[in-house]
């Protein structure tokens, strides 16, 4: 019996629409799952947080044994998982394998984080023990894109569940069963106990209602920048902690003494992995001006050699975007972009929902393909002439999120990182990247800083207390 069964694969009756399932590259229906109503959020929280009570007092090694377990089934069910991740949101099988190994990890080191030490010891004036105590904040609410639903679901629902929390978890509609259902599935064979992870896919009513819901205390929201805008003044009105991971403009820089040959490939993988629909994605190349017509010239080769297509059928490099609002944003940015002056040097085109590779020359900050984040397969290139030009084009704009540098003196390039704001930053790479053991997070309008991966998840999904224990009662003048 498939993990995933059909006809099994929902463990709550929810009262929203009955919603299809479809396959981006050709429309198909691959089922369909009863999406949530705002209703159903009240009833998921109450039913997290009573099976939280009781976790929350189970010892840690139940806990890393259950999230170890679930490491190792992402792994035993990878054929069926990659099958869904590569059909319902269109994802090669590289990227699909990718998330596949990242998910595992992340639960491998969830798994490790329930036996850190919870506190520390402290000195004080009385005749007392004072000590702080990590706890869990009760439940956690998770709302996760369609671009890598499964990663970005389970590096949020796997470190609050290991830390003692419940998790009420609402995926995209687009990916409700990569981005959720799967890791239900998946949780529920490695002995997660009923009810202390509720799915709940559907739509923005359904977020809101997660969000200002009184039994969650803390939201960990992974998606655009306008909708995380709305989520943290929400969240912020009800006093609840919002850890927000939002969009990205990321800049590729390459220097002058850059080896050409080897840089297209890290170029070309930053802008056009997964479709560009990734927020780290290489938004805007920047590149020494003497190194500049060529890597247009050879980035647009490589755009154009790259195959695009149905990924579940035939052996593609991009497959479709994810629906027709997301190409009709990709194509209008790019259209606007080459009325206002820049070069189409690649791409531009599109069948269905299969968008050509883009390269785009001859930018400036009035290009909309270069001001704002894409979110597609489009990579807009510009030239720089010294390192400080290069530094104040790459900390130009709204967001902080990811940075690539290119050059051969590593030591150059860390100076030149030290000299932009970011969270995140790669010499000698391109600006996709992800590691189930390093802090994920952006700065500015991309979010609220690192807030998953290692320590940051501690801090993410624990209270910490503060406690004193005397032998004898205290006594005061009154």
């Amino acid at each position: 019996m498939p993990l995933l069964d059909p006809t099994t694969w929902q463990s709550r009756p929810l009262s929203g629409d009955e919603h299809t399932v479809t396959e981006p590259a050709t429309g198909e229906s691959l089922g369909s799952v009863t999406l949530a109503a705002a209703e159903d959020v009240a009833s998921a929280a109450r039913t997290a947080r009573a099976a939280q009570t009781e976790w929350a007092r189970t010892p840690h090694f139940v806990h890393a044994a259950v999230l170890r377990r679930a490491g190792d089934l992402f792994a035993a069910h990878a054929d069926e998982l990659r099958d869904w991740i590569v059909r319902e949101s269109g994802s090669i099988p590289g990227k699909a394998d990718f998330e596949l190994h990242v998910a595992a990890q992340e639960c491998y080191e969830a798994a490790a984080l329930a036996s850190r030490p919870t506190g520390q010891v402290l000195p004080s004036e009385a005749p007392r023990l004072s000590y702080t105590r990590r706890v869990p904040v009760g439940v956690v609410g998770v709302i996760a894109p369609f671009n890598a639903p499964l990663i970005l679901s389970i590096r949020s629902v796997a470190p609050a569940l290991a830390l003692g929390n419940g998790v009420v978890l609402k995926p995209d509609p687009r990916t409700a069963v990569c981005g959720g259902l799967a890791l239900g599935a998946v949780l529920a064979e490695a002995g997660l106990p009923d009810g202390l992870l509720q799915v709940l896919p559907g739509g923005a009513e359904v977020g809101r209602a997660l969000v200002t819901d009184p039994l969650i205390p803390v939201i960990s929201f992974t998606g655009s920048t306008a909708a995380g805008r709305a989520v943290g003044e929400a969240a912020g009105r009800h006093l609840k902690r919002a850890h927000l991971e939002l969009g990205g403009n990321s800049a590729l820089v390459v220097l002058e003494d850059a080896d050409i040959e080897a840089v297209i490939s890290t170029a070309a993988w930053g802008s056009f992995f997964h479709q560009g629909q990734i927020c780290m994605t290489t938004g805007r190349h920047l590149v020494h001006a003497s190194l500049y017509e060529e890597y247009v010239e050879r980035l647009a080769a490589k755009a154009d050699s790259l195959a695009v297509g149905d990924p579940h059928r035939e052996q593609v490099h991009l497959g479709p975007v994810i629906d027709d609002a997301q190409l009709a944003k990709i194509h209008g940015l790019v259209e606007s972009s080459t009325a206002g002056g820049a070069k189409l040097a690649a791409g531009g085109t599109h069948d269905r929902l299969f968008y050509r590779p883009t390269v785009l020359a001859g930018v400036d900050d009035t290009t909309p393909a270069y001001a704002e984040e894409v979110f597609g397969p489009v990579a807009p290139v510009r030239s720089f002439g010294t390192l400080d030009e290069a530094a104040a084009l790459a900390s130009a704009g709204p967001y902080g999120l990811s940075l690539g540098i290119v050059t051969r003196d590593t030591a150059r390039g860390l100076d030149l990182a030290e000299r932009i704001p970011t969270g995140i930053a790669h010499i000698n790479d391109q600006t996709v990247n992800d590691e189930a053991v390093a802090p994920f997070g952006g700065t500015a309008a991309s979010g609220t800083g690192a807030r998953f991966g290692g320590e940051a998840n501690l801090d993410a999904f624990t209270d910490l207390r503060w406690t004193t224990v005397r032998g004898d009662v205290a006594g005061y003048p009154f």
